[in-house]
């Protein structure tokens, strides 16, 4: 859930500063960030643990 929380936070925020905020740091996907919240919510059987866990491991660290 906090992953859905996030993706739309990034959404709502590119929207609110037209693109500026989230192009000032291109080296985050930020594009990936907002697509792995379309899959949680949308296609959560297809989910596999694994991959979840890599993801936390590799590119979470670099939204903080």
């Amino acid at each position: 859930m906090l992953f859905m929380a996030i993706g739309e936070s990034l959404k709502k925020i590119d929207k609110i500063t037209s693109g500026r905020l989230l192009s000032r740091y291109p080296e985050i996907d930020w594009k990936g960030a907002i697509g792995f919240r379309d899959i949680i919510a949308h296609h959560y059987f297809d989910i596999d643990a694994e991959q979840v866990y890599w993801i936390c491991s590799h590119h979470v660290g670099p939204l903080l």
